[in-house]
């Protein structure tokens, strides 16, 4: 029979259950949604520098310390990775989303009316960090169960909504402040993120139950014709059940039972045969977090690839526009780069997961590239000069971190590092890994540049953690292979080795036999 992609329609509040990953479907529905929460979170939180000078001003604070309420946003977002795993396996994806949706909301509105430094560190840092957690993992992650032939396209596409929402939201907030004040502006940002909530019940569980073939039963006989029906053919009694016949139909099958149950004349109801029941085995329970992933050696190389690579992620984008300035060039033209290195990063996502949606390709081998080009990007800033040089590497590197970015998370559902079944667990645990540097990698290059006096050791040590990233990441394949090998042995030798051999019933009656014989013997003598 014909297997059809749907298999039963469910209301808008149930699970979509499908025969097979449907490539489509309601998947557009959960894309879309992952493109606006995308927009709401990293996109704000990318836009977050048109409040800088108002809070450096309002709060008589240094950059320093307003930068830090990024960074512990950040770090937050990524600590809680696991959390945000147990919560979307508990209670699943969708109250999760909507319940971030709602911190992050409460987080910002909450941060319009701070009186210190502090109390932004509070508000934005850890309960806005929280709820950007709580949004954008779960999300990703339900996105990737919808498809599989497109998953890397999808995903690509869905992602540039943080790029676009930083060309809209700079100019709209920047022009906003002029009009109500940074703190009503902030508000209004906070009142948007509400939108994230409306997302979150757009995510539908999605379960893949697959068609199975309805087979005609014979009309079934009276228990006692069949019991009859196994004494001529076993030439066994119904109350025997040491004799080796497996007798399915008999209740006396049973372990515990040694005598047939008294015949019934009401009929027997539905569930009540023991037999049945054994041999349904029960459903597992599903694991909050699976720790497992931690035990295979291609998800340990992935998961040190992206320690190492978010070195390179935030760093250039934070440092370009000092650097630029050190190279005499204006104001203006500055951020005419960061621009264009956001428009390419958009380019950039779109054209890696066209690449990777290609048949066949081993896509862990074209994110090794990625990476290999990505750290060649990072070398080439130092060696700058001028406007268009710098506009030059400025999108390279943004065309080239979009390829990066936009597939290193989705890329945790391929077999090569943990499969789709444990995408949920890996994407906690792998975030988990990532907010280490993602707390350390900008104020590390921070500290280069004071040290140095030079803001191309910034770039420097990005691209040195880059480099780091692509050995582990070209470990990845060489580890799965291995791990494969060694359990495809052991099945071998478990196969060789066979069954132990089976002794007769009656081996025991035979030695004893043969010990009374010899003890007979003896005495004759």
């Amino acid at each position: 029979s014909k297997m059809t992609v749907k298999a039963v329609k469910m209301p808008c509040t149930s699970a979509n259950v499908y025969t097979k990953v449907p490539d489509g479907g309601w998947g557009w529905t959960v894309a879309f949604a992952f493109f606006v929460v995308e927009a709401l979170t990293y996109g704000i939180l990318k836009s977050f520098g048109v409040f800088f000078n108002d809070l450096m001003e309002s709060f008589d604070e240094t950059n320093s310390r307003i930068s830090w309420i990024v960074s512990i946003c950040v770090f937050v977002q990524a600590f809680t990775a696991p959390l945000s795993t147990v919560l979307s396996n508990r209670f699943g994806h969708r109250l999760v989303v909507m319940a971030g949706g709602l911190l992050v909301s409460a987080g910002t509105v909450s941060a319009a009316f701070a009186r210190s430094v502090g109390h932004m560190y509070l508000t934005i840092g850890i309960v806005s960090g929280l709820g950007y957690c709580l949004s954008f993992l779960p999300t990703v992650t339900i996105l990737s169960q919808y498809f599989d032939k497109r998953r890397s396209l999808v995903t690509a596409v869905a992602s540039t909504g943080e790029c676009f929402a930083v060309f809209s939201f700079a100019p709209a907030i920047t022009a906003l402040k002029e009009q109500i004040g940074w703190r009503y502006s902030m508000l209004s940002v906070g009142v948007l993120q509400l939108g994230i909530t409306a997302c979150g019940s757009l995510l539908r569980p999605i379960v893949i139950r697959e068609q199975e073939e309805v087979k005609a039963q014979p009309p079934e006989e009276s228990t006692e014709t069949k019991y009859m029906l196994e004494n001529e053919q076993t030439c066994t009694s119904i109350e025997s059940i040491d004799s080796g016949v497996d007798i399915t139909t008999s209740p006396s099958n049973v372990p515990g039972k040694t005598k047939a149950e008294p015949k019934s004349d009401e009929p027997k109801q539905h569930g009540q045969n023991p037999v049945e029941n054994n041999s349904t085995p029960p459903e597992p329970k599903t694991k909050l977090l699976d720790f497992s992933v931690m035990r295979d050696y291609s998800f340990i190389c992935y998961a040190f690839f992206g320690l190492f690579a978010t070195l390179g992620f935030f760093a250039p984008s934070l440092y370009i526009i000092p650097l630029s300035r050190s190279l005499g060039i204006g104001k203006d033209h500055s951020a005419y780069i960061l621009s264009a290195m956001a428009i390419a990063e958009v380019f950039g996502r779109i054209f890696a997961g066209w690449v990777l949606n290609k048949k066949p390709i081993r896509k862990i081998y074209i994110e090794l590239i990625c990476v290999i080009l990505l750290s060649v990007a990072l070398v080439a800033f130092p060696f700058a000069s001028g406007f268009w040089g710098l506009m030059i590497c400025s999108v390279y590197f943004g065309f080239m971190l979009g390829t990066v970015a936009g597939t290193h998370i989705p890329l945790l559902a391929e077999d090569d590092v943990a499969g789709i079944e444990r995408m949920s667990s890996a994407a906690g645990v792998y975030v988990f890994i990532q907010s280490l540097s993602g707390l350390a990698g900008p104020p590390l290059a921070g500290v280069l540049v004071d040290t140095t006096k030079n803001y191309s050791s910034a770039f420097y040590s990005c691209a040195a953690g880059m480099v780091l990233g692509a050995v582990f990441l070209a470990l990845v394949r060489p580890c799965k292979t291995g791990l494969c090998h060694q359990q495809q042995q052991q099945q071998v030798e478990e196969s060789t080795a066979g069954p132990p051999p089976e002794l007769p019933d009656d081996f025991i009656d035979m030695d004893i036999g043969k010990a009374e014989n010899q003890g007979k013997g003896s005495d004759s003598v």
